[in-house]
């Protein structure tokens, strides 16, 4: 059996359920819209889009130095299936030296300017900065609440990814202004003549715009009532990879996401108004990845940012009465909710 025929059988799915799911019209046409046939000599120019294939493969085909930002979010060191394609556990070692190939491989596709995110977990961050410290300039080190999860008995919770913040040297862009985070003011301060200190009120609440840190509390995983949510196991959202773009490159600037699964980076790219490329090996995650390419078109949207900020989760104003109630929200409406 196919890996594309694997998960396309269908699911019983909650009537709730917003899942982006393919039928057989969306394969026809959307698989005219992949680029599946890699070409006999290098492209001369860099192609956008999708390609469906191997990056290792495709990086040799592309041309260098076009690159202003690579979001690389690879396997993570442990055993895994991806629509039937299974990663196996490592050592740290043995990962770090898979880990050097693909960036050895994607290194001269960047820009001297370029900036680098690599998406880990706790065991894989071990090699990711072996790796990243030899190859870039590391900068920093983001952590992330991944709240997602079942409790463990025997250790602590794993609910936290790292995505470790490279650059190809001193010289990069970094718009802190673009991701600033929305948070609520609980214990809000005043001058001596009454007014806000360092914050706004308003209607809705008391609310102060902060720089952006590398602790991020204010994401959500893509889950079943979200207009984003796809099958992929390992989806990001697109608030989180919207946080990369905006602050690492500007508009028209070129973003590759080599292990691009269901799509999310070429999402947020077109969203954010950059070019974008994008290589995943498995056909239906690109397939879905071209659907959500073509939502955007209409959707433009990303959840949880709004008004050039990012708002902490569950405190954006423009959320509406009723959309959590039973009735069955429109895409209309799903677009307004804030994760």
């Amino acid at each position: 059996m196919s890996s594309l025929s694997q998960t396309s059988q269908k699911k019983q799915r909650a009537p709730m359920n917003r899942t982006l799911t393919l039928d057989e019209q969306d394969k026809a046409r959307l698989t005219l819209r992949i680029l599946k046939k890699l070409p006999s000599t290098p492209f001369s120019e860099p192609p956008t889009g999708t390609i469906q294939g191997n990056c290792l493969e495709v990086a040799k085909l592309l041309p260098e130095g076009f690159v202003d930002l690579l979001v690389l979010d690879p396997p993570y060191n442990l055993n895994k299936s991806f629509n039937g394609r299974k990663f196996s556990r490592r050592t740290v070692d043995e990962y770090a030296i898979w880990l050097d190939e693909v960036v050895s491989t994607l290194k001269p596709l960047l820009k001297k300017t370029a900036s680098i995110y690599i998406c880990g977990d706790w065991l894989s961050s071990a090699s990711i900065f072996t790796v990243a410290s030899s190859h870039f300039v590391v900068q920093n080190r983001i952590t992330w609440e991944r709240e997602k999860g079942r409790g463990a008995k025997s250790n602590w919770k794993n609910s936290s990814e790292d995505i470790w913040f490279c650059t190809m040297s001193e010289d990069y862009t970094f718009n802190v202004d673009n991701v600033k985070l929305r948070r609520k003011v609980i214990a809000p301060y005043r001058k001596d003549d009454g007014t806000p200190k360092d914050w706004e009120s308003t209607k809705e609440g008391n609310f102060r715009d902060t720089h952006p840190s590398n602790i991020w509390t204010d994401i959500t995983i893509p889950f079943w009532s979200m207009p984003e949510n796809t099958d992929h196991p390992t989806q990001k959202s697109e608030k989180l990879i919207a946080k990369l773009v905006l602050a690492s490159t500007n508009s028209n600037d070129f973003v590759l996401d080599p292990f691009l699964g269901s799509g999310t980076t070429s999402v947020v790219a077109k969203k954010l108004g950059r070019k974008y490329l994008g290589i995943e090996l498995d056909e239906e995650y690109s397939l879905l990845a071209e659907k959500r390419l073509e939502i955007a078109e209409l959707e433009p949207e990303i959840q949880g940012f709004s008004d050039g900020v990012f708002w902490e989760r569950n405190t954006l104003a423009i959320q509406q009465k009723g959309v959590f109630s039973n009735a069955k929200p429109s895409r209309e409406q799903l677009p307004l909710l804030n994760f």
